[in-house]
């Protein structure tokens, strides 16, 4: 069977709603618009769905010129993607990074404070700023926008499958796709088939498997009891674009090079 892409998602706001596509394309930066806005604190730190689950119900539309938030019991937020030219430019910080951004204004702010629940102001990374992923996993960083760490995550629905038989085996309630946040799902390969993956090709474009996506949260208990690190229970693969292009639902996927080392080893979680 083929292994193809089945889904592609993007997520405009870290943290917030996504954005189904039937083709994106493939930016600097990973799939365009992804993580191109980041919610912080007053202080610059980020905020993640992790620490303030409202997040959630904030989603995203973007058109050609604007960003549009939707909350419950909030007007709509209208966001230039030109900008101002008053915007101020700010440190911000996610995880050890350390970023360039361009604050998006008082009423923004007042927004997102409304709609979380919690002081808070929105940001864009400024179009000059770059961000490399670490190379802990890879001898060439990639750029990455303000994802946690890598420019795309790919996750395959056979693994899914696999994760919510055993969750059913627990007593516990199935989890959806949208739980894990991927930007490629993939059909048409086995479970865990993107732990054995080096490098693929979709498109044209080369795509190279930097390191196992840790979870956070549940349904980490099942996955801790078959796909535990040293770094924690992981689930998915990320990976660093080696070109620019676009993706599409239905593009196949060719590995070009096996891992001969799978980077989990799968005992029984």
């Amino acid at each position: 069977m083929t292994v193809q892409i089945s889904a592609l998602y993007t997520y405009p706001v870290k943290s917030c709603g996504g954005i189904a596509h039937d083709r994106i394309d493939l930016v600097a930066r990973g799939l365009r618009d992804d993580r191109r806005w980041m919610v912080t604190d007053p202080a610059g730190r980020f905020i993640t769905l992790r620490e303030a689950h409202r997040m959630a119900l904030i989603q995203p539309i973007l058109t050609d010129d604007e960003l549009i938030l939707t909350a419950p019991d909030l007007p709509r937020l209208h966001i230039p993607l030109a900008g101002e030219p008053s915007q101020q430019r700010r440190e911000v910080v996610v995880w050890r990074s350390t970023c360039a951004g361009l604050d998006e204004g008082d009423a923004a702010a007042d927004w997102f404070s409304r709609a979380m629940g919690v002081p808070a102001r929105l940001v864009k990374m400024a179009d000059d700023h770059q961000r490399l992923t670490a190379t802990d996993y890879t001898d060439t960083p990639g750029e990455v926008g303000f994802a946690d760490g890598y420019p795309i995550l790919f996750i395959s629905e056979a693994s899914l499958v696999d994760l919510n038989d055993r969750l059913a085996a627990r007593g516990k309630a199935p989890v959806p796709m949208a739980r894990f946040r991927p930007n490629v799902v993939l059909s048409g390969s086995a479970p865990y088939a993107e732990d054995s993956w080096s490098q693929v090709e979709i498109g044209g474009v080369t795509f190279e498997v930097a390191a196992t996506q840790p979870d956070p949260a549940e349904p980490l208990a099942t996955l801790a009891t078959y796909r535990r690190t040293e770094k924690g229970a992981m689930f998915g693969q990320n990976v660093i674009h080696r070109g620019l292009g676009a993706l599409a639902v239905g593009d196949a996927v060719r590995v070009v090079t096996p891992r001969l080392t799978p980077t989990l080893g799968l005992d029984a979680d």
